[in-house]
Formats: structure tokens, sequence, C-alpha cells
């Protein structure tokens, strides 16, 4: 039986740091897709998965619980990547490192032994997707991230924000038809991009 993340963040609170490892690589991978998405660079990601769990550690005594643990690390996660953007005084890009599709590491299941054709038709969709979404306003790019890629509900995603339900739904129908309309005019077929983002 898995050990649900409330049962680790208990035990790590009385003092078994151990149970902090295996968060750490139950949402590693996730939280570095997060923020990669958000960032577009591999080394500013990997700042932020580091930063994101060492502020997690150390704020884990004052966890309520009043948000499931997943959600509050992808607060701490957002707010980093938010913190370098303005840092760094430059529009986030997305642009997926060289034979690395940042999906995957999402991603848990495998696929069927897919043609060649079909490898380059998916990357080719993936760039378009990300330079789409790099054109995206951070609160619309970030509501898409976090419904399409990570599961997370319509009030996971207002708690997270901080904003009312009815703006994630406009940011991310907004966002979304922004994409779908940058597909087009790429001349990347739409029904391809839905069965990535529905």
């Amino acid at each position: 039986m898995t050990v649900t993340d409330e049962e680790l963040v208990a035990r790590c609170i009385a003092g078994d740091t151990e149970s902090f490892n295996q968060l750490i690589l139950r949402w590693e991978r996730p939280i570095y897709a997060l923020a990669y998405r958000q960032l577009g660079r591999e080394e500013d990601a990997r700042d932020v998965v580091q930063d994101a769990f060492l502020r997690a550690f150390r704020a884990l005594p004052g966890f309520k619980g009043e948000a499931k643990f997943s959600s509050w690390l992808y607060r701490i996660t957002l707010n980093l990547c938010r913190d370098v953007m303005r840092r760094a005084k430059r529009a986030p890009f997305v642009q997926a490192p060289e034979g690395v599709d940042v999906g995957d590491l999402v991603s848990t299941e495998t696929t069927a032994a897919e043609s060649i054709e079909d490898v380059v038709t998916r990357k080719d969709l993936g760039r378009h997707v990300a330079r789409a979404m790099s054109r995206l306003p951070e609160e619309q790019r970030a509501a898409i991230l976090l419904k399409e890629y990570h599961g997370l509900t319509f009030q996971e995603i207002a708690e997270l924000q901080g904003c009312p339900l009815s703006t994630v739904k406009t940011r991310l129908y907004q966002g979304l038809t922004v994409l779908r309309r940058e597909l087009q005019r790429n001349g990347t077929s739409t029904a391809r991009s839905e069965s990535r983002t529905p």
C-alpha cells in the first residue's frame, strides 16, 4: 500500500527525514517539468527545484495540511519561477533541449512503439506548442500547465494562484484559445494539439 504525501509529511515533521526524501523522489520530476515550462532553461529549472524542496523542508513544521502537499509545493515552485523571471528581466520562453521531450518528464505512461514519422510529428508539435505557450501571459501559462499537464482541479489552481475560480476558468479558456489560434496560424493541426491540451 502506497504511503500518502500527508503521511510522509507527518513522519517528516516527527523527525523522520527519510520521509522527505521519499517526497522528493515522488515530486522531483513534476516540479522540474513545471519550472522548466515556466522558465525555459534547464539550469534555472534545476535551481528552482532545489530551492523549492529546500524551502518546503524548512517550512514543513508550519504546513497545516489545509491544501494538498503537492499544491503547496506547486505554489512554492511558481513563486520561485516568478522571482527568477523578475530578476532576469526577460520574457520567459520555453524550448525543449535537444533530444528531450519535457512532456515525457510528466507522463508516467509508456506509449506503444512509434514510427519515426510519429516521433518527428510529436516533437514538431511540441516545439509549436512551446513557442505559442511562451507568448502567453504568466498567469494563463501557469493555469494551462497546472490543469493540462499536472492535472490539478480548477479549485486547486484558484488556491495556488490566489484568485477566484471564475478567474482560473477565464485564464484557461483565454490561454487555450490563443494557443489554438497560434497553432492554426502556423499551420499546425488543432486536432493534434487538442490531444495534448484538450
